[in-house]
């Protein structure tokens, strides 16, 4: 990795819900400098825009959740966020950090015709095909892939009972192969003292409900407040 080792890499991640304290003009200096925005689904496109046009990251990328829709805007209809990259099922590699990404869409099928949502074994196909592109970056990088984000969690972990909130039982042997350091999700609302944060083989599992700042070190991952919380 290329980034310097004394220079944390400043990331936002957002997910499922607006946050009062981000969809405001001073989100700048309540934030400070971004270098990468993660979206993990289920927020408006308008809210993204806004995030992406205030904060200005070098870099910005994004999963649908399974309730995303199109929306009006100022300008017509939104059917993506603009301004950020559409990481479902693709790799990408940060230019100046070297940082290695991937994504994965959705959540388990609980509707028959919804969009934005797969059986167990539609994303156990889905993960077996990244894996195939995660493995050229193992050849190339030396290594499979740093962060991962997600919409729905994996299969026992910040899931939830219901069908519309299990997890996907698929995450779970492409940590344990390919080792990120980061698996950001959302979708499963966390309130109180709900578990945000777990730890699975060598992956930091983070529900990032509705936001979580974090600062990735050479030495070890930091996870940020707001200076109002």
């Amino acid at each position: 990795m290329t980034f310097p080792a004394s220079t944390p890499l400043r990331i936002l991640a957002v997910s499922d819900a607006t946050a009062r304290i981000l969809y405001q003009p001073r989100v700048q200096a309540v934030v400070g400098p971004v270098d990468l925005l993660l979206s993990c689904g289920d927020l408006p496109y308008s809210y993204l825009d806004f995030l992406v046009t205030a904060l200005n990251p070098p870099a910005a990328f994004y999963v649908h959740g399974n309730h995303d829709v199109r929306e009006e805007g100022r300008e017509g209809v939104l059917a993506e966020p603009a301004g950020l990259q559409n990481l479902d099922r693709r790799t990408a590699r940060l230019r100046h950090s070297g940082l290695l990404l991937a994504g994965l869409e959705g959540c388990v099928r609980y509707l028959p015709q919804a969009s934005y949502q797969a059986t167990q074994q539609e994303m156990a196909l889905r993960v077996a095909r990244l894996t195939l592109r995660l493995t050229w970056n193992r050849l190339r990088y030396g290594r499979y892939l740093d962060i991962l984000i997600t919409h729905a969690p994996p299969a026992g972990i910040h899931d939830g009972p219901d069908p519309a909130h299990l997890g996907f039982k698929a995450l779970l042997p492409l940590m344990r192969r390919c080792r990120p350091r980061l698996l950001l999700h959302g979708h499963k609302h966390i309130y109180g003292p709900q578990a945000w944060h777990t730890r699975y083989a060598a992956t930091d599992v983070v529900n990032v409900y509705p936001f979580r700042l974090i600062e990735w070190r050479a030495d070890g991952i930091a996870f940020g407040r707001l200076s109002q919380f």
